[in-house]
């Protein structure tokens, strides 16, 4: 059996074993632990073509001689790195990076708080971050003390993730090995798609749910939840019920227009509501036909939005959940 056909396999195997416990315990599975956390990179090791001149997001003309030393400031980042095959030059991660194949190195940054003396103590040869990285003080730290620094535009929707590969590979200098991982990806994600099943699409809301801070918020057109929604055959109701901003607050009103049939969250913002049951009792989902029939489906927190290489098992992951459970 090929390794995509095992693939396929254990992730329907993981989304039957979730519907079970969506539909009779309010205690949700750590997904980290059901799917194994790991990146599979391209068969051969490209050989970078150094050196290249690239314009970083912020308008910045870098040239990279040197990918010996690595320092990926997001996760996303991380794992195109790894994927296209040069994790062995990756010497710092962001505590976002959670695949097992990142996880023994140092972590630098956390979130959106870098620090430039845990990268810079690397002695890193390029550092890769977002436009989302910062604070802007550290990255200057950073670049006044000559480590070459590429910024890219990130990835907030299903549509981003060729283009962001594509960058990553052509600023490594390792185009070749780019291509190859986009047009496995794209298939990848294209066979996905194939299993949507055809009728009504199920409206789909997406919370962000973080109990311990008292935060219960839904998703809008710019969550990033929608592309990944979308791509599953499903309407993404927040979007739908007119949620142009990122998140709004949940209320009973804010349930009410968006009328989900199925929930979608995070798998420790389900755990720190307390499973389904906690989920429940907050304003209106209770109401709501994805709350009368308690169809809630969650996704590890470290791979649900991280658009990348892995989207196509957070997808398969997520046509199973929704679609065996309105069979169920």
């Amino acid at each position: 059996m090929s390794m995509r056909s095992t693939r396929r396999l254990v992730v329907l195997a993981v989304g039957t074993m979730l519907l079970s416990v969506a539909c009779g315990s309010a205690e949700p599975v750590d997904l980290a632990t059901a799917i194994p956390d790991v990146v599979e990179p391209l068969e051969e090791v490209p050989v970078p073509q150094l050196p290249v001149t690239v314009i970083s997001a912020d308008g910045t003309e870098v040239e990279v001689t040197d990918v010996d030393r690595l320092v990926p400031l997001t996760g996303a980042i991380s794992e195109v790195v790894f994927t296209l095959g040069l994790g062995d030059n990756v010497v710092g991660r962001d505590v976002t990076a959670t695949f097992d194949q990142a996880a023994d190195l140092p972590v630098v940054t956390r979130g959106h708080d870098v620090s430039a003396e845990g990268v810079l103590s690397l002695h890193p040869t390029l550092v890769l971050a977002s436009l989302s990285t910062g604070p802007a003080e550290a990255m200057e730290q950073i670049r006044a003390a000559g480590i070459p620094v590429i910024i890219f535009d990130g990835v907030a929707d299903l549509a981003d993730v060729d283009r962001n590969i594509a960058q990553i590979a052509d600023a490594l200098g390792v185009s070749g090995a780019g291509e190859q991982l986009r047009a496995r990806t794209a298939e990848r994600i294209a066979a996905v798609q194939e299993t949507v099943p055809d009728g009504t699409p199920p409206r789909v809301a997406f919370l962000y749910l973080r109990g311990s801070a008292s935060i219960y918020l839904i998703g809008g057109e710019r969550s990033g939840a929608s592309g990944l929604i979308e791509a599953a055959g499903a309407v993404d109701a927040g979007k739908e019920a007119g949620f142009d901003a990122d998140f709004t607050p949940i209320t009973s009103e804010a349930m009410a227009a968006a009328a989900p049939d199925v929930i979608l969250v995070m798998t420790k913002g389900l755990e720190s509501v307390g499973g389904i049951d906690g989920l429940l009792e907050l304003p209106g989902i209770a109401q709501t036909p994805a709350g009368l029939d308690r169809r809630v489906v969650w996704i590890d927190d470290g791979i649900i939005l991280n658009y990348g290489p892995r989207t196509d098992q957070v997808l398969a992951s997520l046509v199973d959940q929704i679609y065996r459970s309105a069979q169920s």
